[in-house]
Protein backbone atom coordinates (compact mmCIF):
# COMPACT_ATOMS: atom_id res chain seq x y z
CA UNK A 1 0.00 0.00 0.00
CA UNK A 2 2.87 2.36 0.83
CA UNK A 3 4.44 1.74 -2.61
CA UNK A 4 1.15 2.52 -4.30
CA UNK A 5 0.87 5.82 -2.41
CA UNK A 6 4.42 6.73 -3.43
CA UNK A 7 3.72 5.91 -7.09
CA UNK A 8 0.53 7.97 -7.02
CA UNK A 9 2.40 10.87 -5.40
CA UNK A 10 5.14 10.72 -8.03
CA UNK A 11 2.61 10.56 -10.86
CA UNK A 12 0.73 13.56 -9.46
CA UNK A 13 3.99 15.49 -9.09
CA UNK A 14 4.97 14.67 -12.66
CA UNK A 15 1.77 16.26 -13.98
CA UNK A 16 1.86 19.28 -11.68
CA UNK A 17 3.91 21.65 -13.89
CA UNK A 18 1.18 21.87 -16.51
CA UNK A 19 -1.19 23.07 -13.78
CA UNK A 20 1.28 25.11 -11.76
CA UNK A 21 1.14 28.89 -12.01
CA UNK A 22 4.07 29.80 -9.74
CA UNK A 23 6.77 28.33 -7.55
CA UNK A 24 4.22 28.50 -4.72
CA UNK A 25 2.45 25.49 -6.25
CA UNK A 26 5.37 23.18 -5.41
CA UNK A 27 6.35 21.23 -2.34
CA UNK A 28 9.90 19.94 -2.15
CA UNK A 29 11.85 18.04 0.47
CA UNK A 30 14.27 19.79 2.77
CA UNK A 31 17.79 18.43 3.06
CA UNK A 32 16.55 16.79 6.28
CA UNK A 33 13.70 15.05 4.43
CA UNK A 34 10.84 17.27 5.61
CA UNK A 35 8.26 18.60 3.15
CA UNK A 36 8.67 22.30 2.37
CA UNK A 37 5.84 24.08 0.61
CA UNK A 38 7.33 26.91 -1.41
CA UNK A 39 4.04 28.65 -0.61
CA UNK A 40 5.62 29.29 2.81
CA UNK A 41 7.86 31.86 1.07
CA UNK A 42 4.94 34.02 -0.13
CA UNK A 43 5.73 37.67 0.50
CA UNK A 44 9.48 37.01 0.38
CA UNK A 45 11.99 37.54 -2.42
CA UNK A 46 13.35 34.10 -3.34
CA UNK A 47 16.69 33.28 -4.95
CA UNK A 48 16.58 29.62 -6.02
CA UNK A 49 19.99 28.13 -6.86
CA UNK A 50 21.02 24.65 -8.01
CA UNK A 51 24.21 23.91 -6.09
CA UNK A 52 27.03 21.36 -6.00
CA UNK A 53 29.87 20.67 -3.57
CA UNK A 54 32.66 19.72 -5.98
CA UNK A 55 32.32 22.39 -8.67
CA UNK A 56 34.54 25.27 -9.68
CA UNK A 57 31.62 27.51 -8.69
CA UNK A 58 31.24 25.93 -5.21
CA UNK A 59 32.92 28.94 -3.52
CA UNK A 60 29.73 30.84 -4.48
CA UNK A 61 28.24 29.29 -1.33
CA UNK A 62 30.16 31.98 0.59
CA UNK A 63 28.63 34.73 -1.54
CA UNK A 64 25.15 33.23 -1.24
CA UNK A 65 25.48 33.08 2.54
CA UNK A 66 26.73 36.70 2.62
CA UNK A 67 23.70 37.78 0.54
CA UNK A 68 21.38 35.88 2.83
CA UNK A 69 22.86 37.44 5.95
CA UNK A 70 22.72 40.92 4.41
CA UNK A 71 19.13 40.78 3.13
CA UNK A 72 17.23 38.11 5.11
CA UNK A 73 15.81 40.66 7.55
CA UNK A 74 14.41 42.59 4.58
CA UNK A 75 12.69 39.48 3.19
CA UNK A 76 15.22 37.57 1.06
CA UNK A 77 15.22 33.78 1.17
CA UNK A 78 17.91 31.82 -0.63
CA UNK A 79 16.97 28.25 -1.43
CA UNK A 80 19.82 25.87 -2.25
CA UNK A 81 18.90 22.88 -4.40
CA UNK A 82 21.70 20.30 -4.70
CA UNK A 83 21.89 18.46 -8.02
CA UNK A 84 24.33 15.93 -9.44
CA UNK A 85 23.61 16.58 -13.13
CA UNK A 86 26.91 18.09 -14.16
CA UNK A 87 30.07 15.94 -14.13
CA UNK A 88 28.88 14.20 -10.93
CA UNK A 89 29.90 17.26 -8.90
CA UNK A 90 27.34 16.56 -6.15
CA UNK A 91 27.87 12.86 -5.38
CA UNK A 92 27.13 13.01 -1.65
CA UNK A 93 24.06 12.08 0.33
CA UNK A 94 21.83 14.81 1.71
CA UNK A 95 23.50 14.39 5.10
CA UNK A 96 26.99 14.71 3.56
CA UNK A 97 25.93 17.79 1.57
CA UNK A 98 24.47 19.43 4.69
CA UNK A 99 27.63 18.71 6.68
CA UNK A 100 29.85 20.10 3.90
CA UNK A 101 27.78 23.29 3.52
CA UNK A 102 27.59 24.06 7.21
CA UNK A 103 31.20 23.22 8.05
CA UNK A 104 32.92 24.77 5.05
CA UNK A 105 30.62 27.73 4.27
CA UNK A 106 28.48 28.18 7.40
CA UNK A 107 25.36 27.93 5.23
CA UNK A 108 22.28 28.94 7.18
CA UNK A 109 19.85 29.50 4.30
CA UNK A 110 17.34 26.72 3.51
CA UNK A 111 18.80 23.73 1.70
CA UNK A 112 16.60 21.21 -0.07
CA UNK A 113 17.15 17.53 -0.81
CA UNK A 114 19.24 16.58 -3.84
CA UNK A 115 17.23 16.41 -7.07
CA UNK A 116 17.78 16.31 -10.80
CA UNK A 117 17.52 19.68 -12.58
CA UNK A 118 17.56 18.34 -16.16
CA UNK A 119 17.04 15.18 -18.14
CA UNK A 120 14.46 12.42 -17.96
CA UNK A 121 14.39 12.51 -14.16
CA UNK A 122 14.15 16.30 -13.89
CA UNK A 123 12.21 17.34 -10.80
CA UNK A 124 8.83 18.97 -11.56
CA UNK A 125 9.96 22.29 -10.03
CA UNK A 126 12.84 22.60 -12.48
CA UNK A 127 10.70 21.39 -15.37
CA UNK A 128 8.40 24.30 -14.51
CA UNK A 129 11.27 26.81 -14.17
CA UNK A 130 12.87 25.92 -17.50
CA UNK A 131 9.71 25.51 -19.59
CA UNK A 132 9.14 28.27 -22.14
CA UNK A 133 5.39 28.30 -21.44
CA UNK A 134 6.10 29.27 -17.80
CA UNK A 135 8.12 32.36 -18.63
CA UNK A 136 9.82 32.58 -22.02
CA UNK A 137 12.21 35.26 -20.81
CA UNK A 138 13.92 32.97 -18.25
CA UNK A 139 13.28 29.53 -19.79
CA UNK A 140 15.84 27.10 -21.10
CA UNK A 141 17.82 24.17 -19.82
CA UNK A 142 20.03 24.51 -16.79
CA UNK A 143 23.54 24.65 -18.24
CA UNK A 144 25.57 24.04 -15.08
CA UNK A 145 25.65 24.28 -11.30
CA UNK A 146 24.84 27.58 -9.60
CA UNK A 147 22.18 28.82 -12.03
CA UNK A 148 20.13 31.36 -10.08
CA UNK A 149 16.44 32.23 -10.42
CA UNK A 150 15.12 35.33 -8.66
CA UNK A 151 11.43 35.71 -7.77
CA UNK A 152 9.69 38.80 -6.45
CA UNK A 153 7.41 38.82 -3.41
CA UNK A 154 4.47 37.56 -5.51
CA UNK A 155 6.41 34.57 -6.87
CA UNK A 156 6.91 36.12 -10.29
CA UNK A 157 10.30 35.36 -11.89
CA UNK A 158 12.23 38.60 -12.33
CA UNK A 159 15.74 37.43 -13.25
CA UNK A 160 17.87 34.44 -14.15
CA UNK A 161 21.62 34.44 -13.67
CA UNK A 162 23.91 31.90 -15.23
CA UNK A 163 26.59 30.18 -13.12
CA UNK A 164 29.45 32.58 -13.86
CA UNK A 165 27.44 35.48 -12.45
CA UNK A 166 28.49 35.55 -8.82
CA UNK A 167 26.13 36.29 -5.93
CA UNK A 168 28.00 39.51 -5.13
CA UNK A 169 27.88 40.81 -8.71
CA UNK A 170 26.19 44.17 -9.28
CA UNK A 171 23.57 42.45 -11.49
CA UNK A 172 22.48 40.11 -8.71
CA UNK A 173 22.57 42.62 -5.86
CA UNK A 174 20.77 45.26 -7.92
CA UNK A 175 18.01 42.81 -8.92
CA UNK A 176 17.60 41.68 -5.30
CA UNK A 177 17.42 45.24 -4.01
CA UNK A 178 14.86 46.15 -6.66
CA UNK A 179 12.73 43.11 -5.79
CA UNK A 180 13.01 43.84 -2.06
CA UNK A 181 11.92 47.44 -2.63
CA UNK A 182 8.67 46.48 -4.31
Amino acid sequence: MRKLALVLTLCAAATLPAQAKSIYDFTVSSIDGQPVSLDSYKGKVVLLVNVASKCGFTPQYAGLEALYEKYKDRGLVIVGVPANNFAQQEPGTNEEIKTFCTRKYNVSFPMMAKVSVKGDDETPLYRFLTDSSTDPQFAGDIKWNFTKFLFDRTGKPVARFEPATTPDSPQVTSAIETALGQ
